[in-house]
């Protein structure tokens, strides 16, 4: 597998931020900057597909770029950058969640659950905080948090392997839902049936007249396989999961090495 493969010039770019566009400190480094404003000087849409919820998204809303677009939640959430609002919103329908969580509870004891909005996010009172997350959450009892505009099902367990929470989880819920994981702990992000990054992205490319084989996608953990596996061209980071590594047809430096903005400047053919 070649580390920065020759492919035809994309139309569209699209980049996961955890461990691809954003260097292990959660920033994007003043090289990969100067890429991302290349390509949007030469008209070339950079679309960031995340597993984040819109609020982590603030500090990086500047480098997206003048089509102003970002999905968030893993698929669930198109946000207009420019209007600072949520465009579409695929929401976990309620009695989907209030069961999934039955079924989970039942297979996987010791599992709590959290939920992410299209405003915030709740959870149930035993559910762990996160040291990135400074908004506050609502806690009670999982049927009386439930909301209306869920985009994200969030389960955690204290003590199992992520990859063996993950198959567990996916076992229960059957085809209900859409599983995913890219966390270093027990994580399982859950979304509505059919909602992945690739789905959302295939959306917006359409919309936008560029057909798959004219993307390019970046991606290094499992939530970014569907949307390697759909786009034209795709690269995994060099310290990517086993499977992403496996699937994907190129692989980039790692993302301690600007990676993303290594192989972009190979393709645009960019100042270095």
């Amino acid at each position: 597998m070649p580390e920065v493969g020759a492919a035809a010039r994309p139309r569209l770019v699209a980049t996961d931020l955890d461990g691809t566009l954003l260097d292990p400190q959660g920033r994007v480094t003043d090289r990969t900057r100067a890429v991302l404003d290349e390509l949007d000087d030469l008209g070339v849409p950079v679309v960031f597909t995340t597993g984040r919820p819109v609020r982590w998204m603030e500090e990086l809303w500047d480098a997206v770029g003048g089509h102003g677009l970002a999905i968030c939640s893993n698929g669930a959430v198109v946000y207009d950058v420019a209007r600072r609002e949520v465009r579409e919103h695929r929401p976990v329908a309620r009695e989907v969640g209030l069961g999934l969580a039955d079924a989970v509870r039942e297979a996987v004891p010791g599992t709590t659950f959290a939920l992410e909005h299209t405003g915030g996010w709740s959870s149930e009172a035993d559910f762990p905080g996160h040291p990135d997350d400074v908004a506050g959450r609502t806690q009670g009892p999982w049927a009386e948090i439930y909301r209306d505009d869920v985009v994200k099902v969030l389960a955690v367990h204290p003590d199992l392997d992520p990859e063996d929470f993950w198959q567990r989880v996916e076992a229960a819920v059957g085809d209900r839902v859409v599983t995913t994981w890219s966390s270093s702990f027990a994580l399982v992000e859950i979304s509505a049936p059919g909602v992945t990054k690739a789905t959302t992205l295939a959306t917006l490319a359409a919309e936008m007249g560029v057909a798959a084989h004219d993307v390019v996608a970046f991606g290094d953990m499992p939530n970014d396989l569907p949307m390697l596996e759909w786009a034209g061209t795709s690269y995994a980071m060099a310290q990517a999961h086993p499977s992403v590594l496996e699937l994907a047809d190129h692989r980039a430096p790692g993302n301690d090495a600007d990676g993303v903005a290594v192989v972009l400047a190979d393709l645009f053919d960019l100042r270095r």
